[in-house]
């Protein structure tokens, strides 16, 4: 957690994109958004399809929507970003989505990492087309065991020494950052490993991988490296599951874990006089 500067601007604290939703998803993209403003930062843009903009709209006063023309992501509506794009410290591809095609994807990827935006990818982003993309930048990827099967064609069992090993071995292919969730959250950069204990059996319910996804990427924001960003925000997440659990047993949502996060990071809270 960085201090805040007492004289900081409007910006200097983090900005995020969320690139997300659909007609089915409408939820992620604004789970991921809220998340990420609960680190602290300062904007949120959500780039959606125009069909549920009125939507993501009504969730929430603080965001700033950006319609997209197509219902899937292409080409033709990441071009509505270009000039968002430069503004940006961070952004999470992935909640929600539904690209038309690996190209468009891999497109929008280019886009963000060209102009130094570190990228946290979730969900339908996480596809083997983007590794040869993402390979040594500033990226984070969030997949579940299946998710982590469908990118590198690898089996995991429930062994969470077996899941560190190949986790670092990707992680180490690719030059960047692997958060495998699970009971316990793998994470690792390919240097080391770093195992997340926190979370209840409660935290199954959808949602909670979007939150996680949207934490990331606020911590990445505010000058994170990615493996202290994935570090931070898996412990996070887990801490937030487990208060919103002690309220409401396992009958929580995705939404409970928003209104933990500031109880949690409020303790690390600093102001640097300028």
């Amino acid at each position: 957690m960085k201090p805040r500067r007492t004289h900081s601007r409007k910006g200097e604290n983090g900005i995020v994109l969320v690139v997300g939703g659909s007609w089915l998803y409408h939820g992620a993209p604004a789970l991921a958004a809220m998340a990420s403003f609960r680190c602290g930062i300062d904007l949120v843009y959500v780039a959606v399809p125009e069909k549920i903009a009125t939507a993501i709209r009504a969730l929430s006063p603080n965001f700033i929507v950006l319609p997209l023309p197509d219902l899937k992501l292409t080409k033709g509506s990441i071009r509505r970003l270009e000039k968002i794009i430069p503004e940006v410290d961070a952004a999470v591809v992935g909640p929600g989505l539904v690209p038309k095609d690996a190209d468009a994807l891999t497109y929008l990827l280019k886009e963000l990492l060209e102009r130094d935006v570190a990228v946290v990818l979730d969900a339908a982003a996480l596809i083997p087309d983007v590794l040869t993309v993402v390979k040594e930048k500033r990226a984070v990827l969030t997949p579940h065991a299946g998710e982590f099967k469908r990118l590198f064609g690898i089996e995991l069992t429930k062994s969470v020494e077996e899941r560190a090993v190949h986790v670092k071995e990707k992680a180490s292919e690719y030059s960047l950052t692997i958060l495998l969730k699970g009971p316990v959250d793998v994470i690792s950069d390919g240097n080391e490993v770093v195992l997340n204990r926190t979370g209840t059996s409660a935290m199954t319910v959808g949602g909670t991988g979007d939150v996680l996804s949207g934490l990331v990427a606020g911590f990445l924001s505010k000058g994170a490296k990615p493996i202290e960003a994935a570090v931070a925000a898996a412990r996070v997440n887990g801490l937030a599951g487990e208060r919103a659990t002690v309220k409401f047993g396992y009958h929580i949502v995705a939404t409970d874990l928003l209104d933990e996060i500031p109880q949690i990071l409020k303790a690390y809270d600093t102001v640097l006089e300028d």
